[in-house]
Order: C-alpha cells, then sequence, then structure tokens
C-alpha cells in the first residue's frame, strides 16, 4: 500500500488506474454504533495519507460523550467541561496516528466546529500543549448542533505517515499576523501540497478591528459596497494571495476550497468575486453556512481555507468533467491532484442547480420517504460517477463531511450510503447548519477520495 516519498501526490495527471479496491483505503480503529448499525471509522490510512474525521470527546467511539467529560452527579468538581472534551478528542487523534504509522509532528491540517465561543478557549488550550507551539494551519468557526448529546466541538485531523520521507513544514509569514492564543502556522507544506489556514477579514491590526478597515462598509455610506463582496476579496487578495506567495505559489494552484458563511444569501455575491479571480479554472469549492455568529469576529461574514498543488512539483491540477449538475453555476465537480480526488460540495440538484426531480417528499403524502435519504442517494450516485472518471472508487472516500439542516435526518441519510458501499467503515462528520443554498435541500456532502 505504500509508496515512496516522491509519490505523495506525485503521479502524473491523465495516467489513471481505471480499477480500484476496496483494499486502497484502510479504516482504522473501525466501529459500529449501536442501535442502527451505522459503521464510523475514526480514522483511514490512505498511500501514505492518514485523515481522522469526526472526533467527539469519546471514550470508545461508540458510547456518546465519556463520563469523565460530561461529569453529571458532579459537573464542577474537576476540570472544566470543555478542556476534558478536547483532551479525550487529542487522546483519540493519538490513537488513530498511532494506528496509521504517524504521530503529531506529522499533522498537516486540522479543522475545528464549535457550539459557541467559549468553548475555544479551553480548546486552544489543549491544541496548543499537543502540538507544542507548532500547530499545523487551522479552521475553526462555530455550528447548531452535533450528533452526541452534550458535545460542545467536532474535529477533523490530516496527516502524513512517519518514515516515508515526508516532513511537514510551517511558515509563518510576518505579514499574516496569527493570534498567540491561536497559535497556528498560517501556511504549510508537505510534499506537493500546500495547506493555507482559514482566513477571515479580521484586522490585521487589533486596534483598526475587528475587520479590517479596508473590508468594511464604513457607516453613513449606505451603498458605497457590499460587505460579503469587500471581506471576499481582502481574504483572497490580502491573506490568501501573500500566504502562497511565501511559497511561491499562487491562486490558480489551489485545488480545493472550503467557504465558510454566515448568511446563506451571500452566496451569489462571494461567487462572483471568487469567479473573478479564478477566471479558468476555479478549485473544487464547498460551500458551508454557520451560526451567526460564526466566526472569531462576530460580525465577519466569511472564512476560507485552500489546499494547493506546489508550483514546480509533480502533481498537476486536474479538473474532472463527469456531466454531474452543480448547485452552482461554474461550480467545479472535482479537482484531482495527484493521488487526492477533491469533489465540489454537492447537493441532489438538476442542470438549473434547483432540486432535482424525485429528491423531495411528497407534500401530499410526506411520511412515506425521507427527503435526506432520497437526497443522499441522489448525491452518492453522481459521486461515484465523479470517481470513475478520476480512475476511483467512492469506496475510496478518506474524508466524508455531511451538512443537515436537521441532523434528525442523519440515520435516513446513512441507509443511503450502507446501500452503496454495504459493509464499509466510512470516516464521516456530521453537523447540522442553519441553511443550505438550494430550496429544499436538507443535506450538503463534502467528498476526498483517494486514487490510487
Amino acid at each position: 500500500m505504500d509508496k515512496d516519498s516522491s509519490d505523495l501526490g506525485g503521479r502524473k495527471p491523465g495516467r489513471v488506474r481505471r480499477t480500484a479496491t476496496r483494499d486502497a483505503v484502510r479504516p482504522l480503529l473501525p466501529v459500529t454504533l449501536r442501535p442502527g448499525g451505522v459503521r464510523y471509522a475514526p480514522g483511514v490510512r490512505a498511500g501514505n495519507w492518514v485523515f481522522a474525521t469526526g472526533h467527539k470527546g469519546t471514550a470508545d467511539f461508540v458510547s456518546g460523550m465519556a463520563p469523565e467529560v460530561l461529569e453529571a452527579a458532579a459537573p464542577n468538581h474537576g476540570l472544566p467541561k470543555n478542556k476534558k472534551e478536547a483532551l479525550r478528542v487529542f487522546a483519540n487523534f493519538d490513537k488513530v496516528l498511532k494506528a496509521g504509522a504517524s504521530d503529531r509532528d506529522h499533522v498537516v491540517r486540522v479543522d475545528q466546529y464549535y457550539r459557541h465561543g467559549q468553548v475555544v478557549p479551553a480548546y486552544h488550550e489543549v491544541r496548543r500543549r499537543f502540538f507544542g507551539g507548532h500547530i499545523p494551519p487551522s479552521t475553526s468557526n462555530l455550528h447548531q448542533e452535533f450528533l452526541l448529546a452534550g458535545q460542545d466541538m467536532e474535529v477533523q485531523l490530516m496527516a502524513v505517515a512517519r518514515g516515508k520521507g515526508l516532513k511537514p513544514v510551517q511558515h509563518r509569514p510576518k505579514d499574516l499576523p496569527v493570534h498567540a492564543s491561536s497559535g497556528y502556522s498560517p501556511v504549510l507544506t508537505c510534499g506537493d501540497f500546500v495547506f493555507v489556514a482559514g482566513q477571515t477579514a479580521e484586522a490585521f491590526k487589533a486596534e483598526e478591528g475587528p475587520i479590517d478597515p479596508a473590508a468594511r462598509l464604513h457607516a453613513g455610506h449606505l451603498w458605497k459596497g457590499s460587505p460579503i463582496k469587500l471581506e471576499t476579496e481582502f481574504i483572497i487578495a490580502r491573506k490568501l494571495v501573500p500566504a502562497l506567495a511565501t511559497v511561491g505559489n499562487r491562486l490558480e494552484d489551489v485545488v480545493k476550497a472550503q467557504v465558510y458563511v454566515r448568511d446563506v444569501s451571500d452566496i451569489p455575491k462571494f461567487n462572483e468575486v471568487w469567479a473573478k479571480h479564478f477566471p479558468k479554472a476555479p478549485p473544487a469549492t464547498t460551500i458551508i453556512t454557520t451560526a451567526d455568529p460564526g466566526f472569531v469576529c462576530e460580525v465577519g461574514r466569511i472564512e476560507i481555507n485552500t489546499i494547493s498543488v506546489r508550483r514546480g512539483g509533480r502533481s498537476r491540477k486536474q479538473v474532472v468533467d463527469a456531466g454531474v449538475p452543480m448547485p452552482f453555476r461554474g461550480q467545479v465537480q472535482a479537482i484531482r491532484a495527484g493521488d487526492l480526488l477533491f469533489l465540489g460540495g454537492m447537493m441532489a440538484v438538476d442542470a438549473r442547480g434547483a432540486l432535482a426531480a424525485g429528491a423531495g417528499v411528497d407534500p401530499r403524502q410526506p411520511h412515506f420517504a425521507s427527503a435526506a435519504e432520497l437526497q443522499m442517494e441522489h448525491m452518492l450516485a453522481q459521486a461515484e460517477r465523479i470517481c470513475r472518471k478520476a480512475g476511483t472508487s467512492l469506496a475510496n472516500v478518506v474524508r466524508a463531511q455531511q451538512f443537515h439542516t436537521r441532523l434528525a435526518d442523519f440515520h435516513a441519510a446513512w441507509r443511503a450510503w450502507d446501500r452503496h458501499l454495504p459493509g464499509r467503515h466510512l470516516p464521516f462528520s456530521a453537523i447540522e447548519v442553519p441553511a443550505l443554498a438550494v430550496p429544499g435541500a436538507v443535506v450538503q456532502l463534502d467528498l476526498w477520495v483517494y486514487v490510487p
């Protein structure tokens, strides 16, 4: 399964293997959640990559939140609840990294979701200790709900295996200051890939904040700009471009972007600015709604993180077109970069970007079907088309994030997964968001897939 260090994302585009086996991705510490029979992989190993997705404050991955985290009989007796929760999350990360022949020094990216802002300080204390001050690129924002009762955080991690000649290198450019309480590196390089932390329109100088003067609509100027456009333009031009330039990269090298917005009605205006900066081949982009407020700046409207292929490396950015309709005009279906395939954020839509026929329940008899199950079934069939076009299979998924408008729909959506990949333990995360951009859509899917 392993490849030498030069092959981390290093195969030439266009030469893809058409027969991908399930064994290309190995679940780490797989469990089955009862009742319901939900098969979960807390981690996966694929080639030299290790992914840990959907991590919570559990002791065994199957029994809900760890009793020592909640301490129902004496909740104020010991450490703060969120510190205990974070300690449990990072202890579980250690287990996954060990099972995948990796460690905390080889982590290349970490993504955090929280229920409210007061979760963050305790989490950051534990994270700084875990990484010893060398925190990889990070993205943090606030969301409505998670799968477990009492859960206040959900964390994802991506790493490379030890001993393959791969060593993440963190970059801390002076023109991208990071608050000491967070402490992450804005940019990290590893093999053929460049990871840039989530960027907001937070002011460069604290005294000029919270939003940078260049990114905000000034008082009294009612129609002198659009807040979401100003913030998006600022993030791209003043943060993403300089971050990429630190390692000699450009915007056209970006292969994956996750964009978090607090207001679903901001999406068309965001897409206008995004398309202007990516006129030829935009990255595979997923747009996710947050709580309100949703970011480190309460008044902020957007956060963007990216993954790029390194300019001059062996990997190339390869657009994959399988004829699958996407939610937004001009949205790329997927980008292949070496041995990873990044899909754009999917919803069950038709060619107009409206909800696909058959993806909603009949309002005259609403209890005869589940919209979440119908929509997940539609998306997984389309995702398989994209994977086949790229020379892989949906069975090689390494990270599956589901964004539900109602988490009570999770198990119905799981039933669609179970039909497509029976017996497979999946690296999933599911969170509740306030809205999706397509009327009638109840679940959105963001998939990363290994290409063996």
